[in-house]
């Protein structure tokens, strides 16, 4: 799978298209006639953020409008290769699902003319808009590209996909959510930060962070340190956020390990010595307990 990488970030985020793919879809081979094929789709998946734009063509465009359809929110540019090569496969599915699905191009090229001049080349057959700031960060900034968004009928996100993949891959799950007959089993997973950064406070495990050593008492502290404490590497993300979105990264990689060292050490201090024993009732405890997991207020909002 390929992806280019519009930010300055290109080598740290090198590995980004292959993580994400590996936590958010596993396609298998079919090696037997008892084995097939597994798409995965979100768990209670929240509503896409809608905007109101105006296409290429000078039309409204917006995800209210198509609201009933499958819609593929395919974020690209021109100068990305693998965004124009999965471009004949997009224009296919379209062709052949044109009454259940519609898929919009969100272009980020800064000339308006390269765009028009693909759109023609290809013979792009679904709409295509210039993408605003505020739309890409509403979709989590949008760091490689492409990226495509599979939102169900009611308008909810059920998977993001990173780079490029098999155009069989996006036809199985717009005929899953269509309905149709498939040739693969669905299973469904919560968000942890695969679709959404925001929800990376609800991850149990992160990449490259090893908490085995730790009480679940003393993980849930952790966590709660990853997702309060933002990344000083620039990216203006949690530790937890900026370990799910570029597992590269050498400073989040560093902190989260320098805060499990803390906590763990917390459990290694002397103990006081026990109090005698006495008539009276039990102390109420005087420490407070491991801290729920709350979302960062520093976490982007969707």
């Amino acid at each position: 799978m390929k992806a280019c990488f519009p930010s300055s970030k290109v080598l740290r985020l090198s590995l980004l298209a292959t993580l994400l793919a590996a936590l958010t879809v596993s396609l298998l081979p079919l090696g037997s006639q008892a084995q097939m094929p597994v798409i995965r789709f979100v768990r209670d998946p929240e509503p896409a953020p809608d905007f109101q734009v105006k296409d290429l063509d000078g039309k409204d465009l917006s995800l209210a409008a198509y609201k009933g359809k499958v819609i593929l929110l395919n974020f690209w540019a021109t100068w990305c290769g693998p965004c124009r090569a999965e471009i004949p496969g997009l224009i296919d599915l379209q062709n052949k699902y044109k009454n259940q699905l519609q898929i919009i191009g969100m272009d980020i090229d800064d000339e308006e003319s390269d765009v028009r001049d693909v759109m023609k080349n290809e013979s792009i057959n679904y709409p295509v808009a210039l993408t605003t700031g505020p739309i890409r960060m509403a979709y989590g900034g949008i760091t490689a590209l492409p990226t495509v968004f599979v939102i169900n009928p009611e308008g909810r996100v059920v998977q993001k996909h990173v780079g490029l993949f098999n155009p069989a891959l996006y036809e199985t799950e717009v005929r899953a959510l269509l309905n149709l007959p498939i040739n693969a089993t669905i299973e469904t997973f919560k968000d942890t930060g695969e679709i959404f950064l925001k929800h990376a406070d609800r991850a149990t495990m992160l990449p490259g962070v090893n908490t085995e050593g730790l009480t679940p008492e003393q993980r849930a502290a952790a966590l709660h340190k990853f997702n309060a404490e933002t990344c000083s590497c620039g990216c203006q993300l949690t530790l937890a956020q900026c370990r799910i979105y570029d597992p590269a990264c050498k400073i989040s990689m560093d902190r989260t390990a320098a805060i499990v060292k803390e906590v763990s050490a917390k459990s290694t201090k002397p103990q006081s010595p026990t109090a005698p024993e006495s008539s009276s009732p039990a102390a109420a405890p005087t420490s407070d307990p491991a801290p729920a997991l709350q979302p960062s207020p520093s976490n982007p909002q969707h």
